[in-house]
């Protein structure tokens, strides 16, 4: 029976446990991996990036705007090298100069971040900002919680 309930509850977290905002915010956001995606999507059935965020704040009791452009404007703006677990970066991923497209840090490898986020091509993946084309898109961080 032990053996059962440990592999039951591996790589998750027990109902009652407490997670600190910004690990509940990227463990809510993991469960949407796969998911595809649709622009204006807000559900597993098919999601974009900035419902991605809203769906994982609002799990954590904080509210956020639901478009990117709106989302921008929130928070504190921070340099790339301060990032951490529940930033948000934001990319432009067009011809034109404002902000189309952001991911949730989920951690840093090398200095890198590593973010999670809906790819118009790919759903919701796992990306790493060492990638040259997320490096090149690149625009700014900012951060939502302060714990």
């Amino acid at each position: 029976i032990v053996l059962v309930l440990s592999f039951v509850g591996c790589g998750s977290f027990r109902k009652g446990t407490k997670m600190k905002p910004r690990d509940g915010v990227v463990y809510y956001a993991k469960g949407y991996i796969g998911t595809p995606y649709i622009y204006g999507g807000n559900s597993k059935t098919g999601i974009d990036c900035s419902g991605l965020i809203y769906n994982a704040f609002q799990q954590q009791g904080v509210r956020v705007p639901r478009t990117v452009h709106e989302l921008r404007k929130k928070g504190k703006r921070i340099s790339i090298d301060r990032a951490k677990k529940g930033d948000i970066l934001f990319f432009r991923t067009s011809r034109k100069r404002k902000l189309t497209h952001a991911g949730i840090v989920v951690s840093t490898r090398g200095g890198a971040p590593q973010f999670i986020h809906a790819s118009s091509t790919k759903g919701v993946i796992i990306s790493s900002l060492e990638n040259s084309y997320w490096k090149r898109a690149y625009a700014q961080t900012r951060r939502l919680l302060k714990k």
